[in-house]
């Protein structure tokens, strides 16, 4: 099959040919269809990720096709349009018997464990437990966007930031995952202030239902314009980006008993931020991590989907070429682009 390889972090991929690969007995084969560009797996290239061994295949916000099915799988048969999200569980740990396969303690994530989607075919472990079955409606440019930004999103503002309808919400950061974050706040009632530094990202945000915006580059003290425009501040506060600036300001500009929602991934340098824990005590503020999202949550959320209150086919941007792929990729640091960039053509 063809597949974006690399063999040496931070050093260009190259299109490659490798052996295709073959279903284990409890998982499938997926012919895949699209496969979302991720600053994770920007994170993974840059030799941030501890579990990649070289060479690697990139990629884990897939969509596809059942190609092939291992001897023990029940749930699924060639043919069947599926996405998974990007973290599987193992189905025997104590985490996923609770249900939270999102930190099962032997975890499996294409495009970091094991070879990704950024490839004609993907082999997924553990299937009847970790696929989760497309609507006919959707297409799979749309679907490759939940694995990760759109279902990581629902998970961090529903599931543990608990917004509600009237609350205060601020988003830090508008790429895949703050404009997610966005339209699902929206989506339950609440009032969104989108941040960034790109003024055409904050202008998709505002049309996605944010009703303030903040230009971080413009404005020197983000916290405290927060806290103005919300009245006091946020009651929830997500780091949709992954940085030390940001991850502080959110929690800065949380009011009294506020929450804030770390969903931007902290590695190398970025690992130990500076947190004002004085006013996380004093005001008992709460900090959350959140780490994707269960396949048996995805019910939830295509739900609103069907309901037409969630659009994740307006954050697809560009759809561009496996070999495209690669200059996508490695230039993720530069923030670039609206929406996500997705990859329909193999």
């Amino acid at each position: 099959m063809r597949a974006v390889l690399y063999e040496t972090f931070a050093q260009a991929p190259k299109l490659a040919t490798v052996p295709d690969p073959t279903p284990e007995a409890h998982g499938v084969v997926l012919k895949v269809e699209a496969t979302g560009v991720c600053r994770s797996d920007w994170h993974g290239w840059m030799g941030h990720d501890p579990d990649i061994t070289l060479p690697h295949v990139p990629g884990h916000e897939l969509a596809g096709t059942v190609l092939a099915t291992g001897k023990d799988v029940r749930r699924w048969k060639e043919g069947d349009r599926v996405t998974v999200p990007f973290v599987g569980g193992c189905g025997a740990c104590p985490e996923c018997h609770a249900g939270h396969q999102q930190v099962c303690e032997h975890q499996f994530q294409p495009g970091f464990t094991h070879w990704g989607s950024f490839a004609e075919y993907v082999g997924i472990h553990q299937a009847d437990l970790n696929l989760v079955a497309l609507p006919e409606t959707m297409t799979f440019a749309t679907a490759a966007s939940l694995g990760c930004r759109f279902a990581t999103s629902f998970r961090g503002v529903i599931d543990q930031g608990r917004a509600s309808a009237g609350e205060w919400v601020a988003v830090h950061g508008c790429g895949g995952v703050g404009l997610s974050a966005v339209m699902i706040a929206e989506a339950v009632g609440a009032q969104v202030v989108a941040i960034d530094i790109a003024e055409d990202k904050l202008a998709l945000a505002k049309d996605l239902g944010a009703v303030a915006t903040v230009n971080a580059a413009a404005i020197p003290d983000v916290a405290g314009a927060v806290i103005e425009i919300t009245g006091g501040g946020a009651h929830l506060s997500i780091d949709a980006l992954g940085h030390p600036t940001t991850c502080f300001n959110s929690i800065q500009n949380l009011r009294r008993r506020g929450r804030h929602v770390q969903i931007g991934l902290m590695l190398a340098d970025h690992a130990t931020p500076e947190i004002p824990m004085a006013k996380v005590i004093g005001w008992e503020l709460e900090i959350f991590g959140s780490h994707g999202m269960q396949a048996h949550r995805y019910g939830a959320m295509l739900d609103i989907v069907r309901t037409g209150k969630l659009k994740p086919d307006r954050l697809v941007g560009r759809e561009i070429s496996l070999e495209q792929s690669i200059e996508a990729l490695t230039g993720m640091d530069r923030f670039e682009g609206v929406g996500a960039t997705v990859v329909t053509r193999f």
